[in-house]
């Protein structure tokens, strides 16, 4: 079964530089990681307070940045152990369906992929 705990919840911004320096000067974070993602568009930071295990916030650039104002959480990340296993499991069965059809691995080597929760939100998998 699926992981062990929240890793991430993804943000979608217009201007990822301002949104880091306001969550850093306004919020408290602190930038852990900043990188592009293998597919060359999208820009993504990772924040948070520098503790082990902790619940980050990822902040997405490039994406889509045409939601509403009250809708820019992307995504909820869930910890997976093993990240092949639950992409064979979700894929067994009836009830979910997958919006990635293979796992992504980003340039930092974590891999991910994305299937929908029962009203269309997107849940990711998530493997550090």
């Amino acid at each position: 079964m699926a992981g062990k705990r929240i890793d991430h919840v993804g943000l979608i911004v217009k201007d990822i530089d301002r949104a880091i320096q306001f969550y850093q000067e306004v919020v408290g974070f602190q930038l852990k990681q900043r990188l592009v993602h293998t597919n060359g568009v999208f820009q993504l930071a990772f924040l948070g307070f520098n503790h082990s295990q902790e619940t980050e916030l990822e902040i997405i650039q490039g994406y889509n940045d045409h939601l509403p104002t009250e809708g820019k959480v992307h995504h909820l990340a869930i910890a997976v152990d093993n990240i092949e296993e639950e992409f064979s499991r979700l894929q067994r069965l009836d009830k979910v369906q997958l919006i990635d059809q293979e796992i992504t691995t980003l340039p930092n080597g974590y891999r991910y992929f994305f299937f929908y929760g029962p009203e269309g939100e997107w849940i990711e998998f998530f493997q550090r």
